[in-house]
């Protein structure tokens, strides 16, 4: 019998084998190794979808905050598609993004490293503006890279959508095939480009379209079809071979340009919240096709379908005018460069219809986006050293709550726009159930239980001396003394 048992971190077993026959005794050989080995009996169910490795598909939203989902509770935006990836899957309500602003939480999803170690603090812009603010000219592609570790398990991999993990005007950074993707049409920044470098773009901003000026980002309004053809025509082509798709969507980053006709379902409403949430709209019924394709090429039972968001909503007092400052934070403090939970806290919504209980909502374990790479490549069969940030989450996946082992940080560099009452300290720490945030020069200190009190309003620093002590000490060991 060929049957492959291997133990990771002596906590996991994982069989590969493709004969269904032997699914019976596979299960009894699981049980003996985990009662030799005295490990925890997780029950396993062995189909022979889930003999093979899953096909993933990592759908970011852009700036759309943990409120914009129906299945979140909003009643005006329509979120149909992504709602019913929600009934089929579990959503789980503690998730966090690494960072406020969108270049530093991307890095975090691709290494499964805080900022702090993977070097980028904020938004990469202009080699110029990048230079002033201390950021590096891209991100570094000889750190581990989940493509690329996913690609070593026999993944063939794509990118479509938005990169922003380089610099907008250097055409010298390495494209995204030194970072393990096989197949990309991005543009590399916040926008579809920069019209004002049109020669300094790198040569990989590959919609050729969207290149010329003066109006570039008017190909936003057109962006979430372009993605979702793209992806949907890729797993066409690869359906008989594990694939990893990043469909990363542009549309409500500002400016926003959405189309009249995606703006008229939401005519009575005033115009940045048609324009808003016009935009939303037409992403959802991408998301759509998305879904219905996997369908129609018989892939969903075995493919993981992940929604998120790479930050919290613009700021309202900032951009009402220009629309994108509609967006919903949900019921908590603190938007897009907030170390405060609307800021931080976003969706996340996993399918995987063979595995992942539907309908289940998960309002227990912690997760964080250093965890995408150490969970996928858990499911994949994929080994990764010990040394990132993330942990393995994916038995949460699979309709086990779970309690982390290890705390999550955040060292936030621009955070000084907006209201006040949104502008957090930029030093954070969670640690179970306790977030304590502190200021650059270490005397402003905020503790909040967030299990008790997500709103964010009722400091207990001067109450629970212990717990401010027991969390300045690791944000110290971290980032340093201030």
């Amino acid at each position: 019998m060929n049957f492959v048992a291997t133990v990771e971190n002596l906590s996991t077993i994982r069989v590969r084998d493709n004969s269904a026959s032997e699914v019976k005794m596979k299960s009894i050989l699981i049980f003996l190794a985990m009662s030799v080995l005295g490990l925890p009996r997780v029950a396993v169910a062995q189909t022979p979808e889930t003999q093979n490795p899953p096909n993933i598909v990592f759908i970011l939203a852009d700036d759309w905050g943990w409120g914009d989902l129906g299945c979140q509770g909003n009643r005006r935006i329509r979120t149909p598609n992504i709602d019913r990836l929600a009934e089929a899957g579990t959503r789980f309500e503690q998730f966090y993004v690494s960072a406020a602003v969108c270049s530093p939480s991307r890095a975090s999803f691709m290494t499964g490293l805080f900022t702090d170690r993977h070097g980028i603090h904020s938004h990469l812009d202009s080699i110029k503006s990048n230079r002033r603010r201390r950021l590096p000219r891209q991100l570094d592609p000889s750190l581990a890279m989940l493509p690329r570790l996913l690609r070593t398990g026999g993944y063939t991999t794509a990118h479509f959508g938005k990169w922003h993990l380089c610099t907008m005007d250097d055409p010298s950074v390495n494209p995204p095939s030194e970072y393990g993707i096989d197949r990309h049409r991005i543009t590399v920044g916040s926008g579809s480009a920069r019209h004002m470098l049109p020669r300094g773009l790198p040569g990989f901003n590959t919609w050729e379209d969207s290149r010329p000026g003066p109006d570039w980002n008017g190909w936003r309004g057109d962006a979430s079809r372009r993605i979702f053809d793209e992806a949907i025509q890729f797993m066409e082509q690869n359906r008989d071979r594990p694939f990893y798709i990043q469909a990363w969507m542009y549309d409500t980053h500002g400016p926003m340009k959405p189309t009249p006709s995606q703006m008229h379902r939401f005519a009575e409403m005033p115009l940045p919240y048609r324009m808003y949430y016009g935009a939303v709209a037409d992403s959802d019924r991408h998301v759509g096709r998305l879904l219905n394709s996997l369908d129609a090429l018989g892939l969903a039972r075995n493919t993981i379908v992940i929604f998120s968001s790479d930050n919290g909503p613009e700021d309202m007092q900032l951009f009402e005018v220009s629309a994108h400052g509609v967006g919903e934070a949900g019921p908590f403090r603190g938007r897009k460069r907030s170390g405060y939970e609307g800021g931080i806290r976003m969706p996340f919504i996993v399918r995987w219809p063979a595995v992942t209980p539907a309908g289940r909502v998960d309002r227990q374990t912690v997760l964080s986006a250093v965890d995408l790479l150490p969970s996928l490549c858990s499911v994949a069969g994929v080994k990764v050293l010990s040394s990132l940030d993330g942990e393995d989450m994916s038995e949460a996946w699979r309709g086990r709550s779970l309690l982390r082992s290890k705390p999550l940080f955040w060292d936030l560099r621009e955070n000084t726009q907006g209201p006040l009452v949104n502008r957090s300290p930029k030093q954070i720490i969670r640690d179970g159930d306790w977030k304590l945030l502190r200021g650059t020069d270490g005397l402003q200190v905020e503790l909040y239980n967030i299990q008790e009190n997500s709103l964010e309003v009722d400091n207990l620093a001067d109450t629970h001396p212990q717990v401010v002590e027991r969390l300045m000490s690791q944000l110290d060991a971290r980032f340093g003394q201030r």
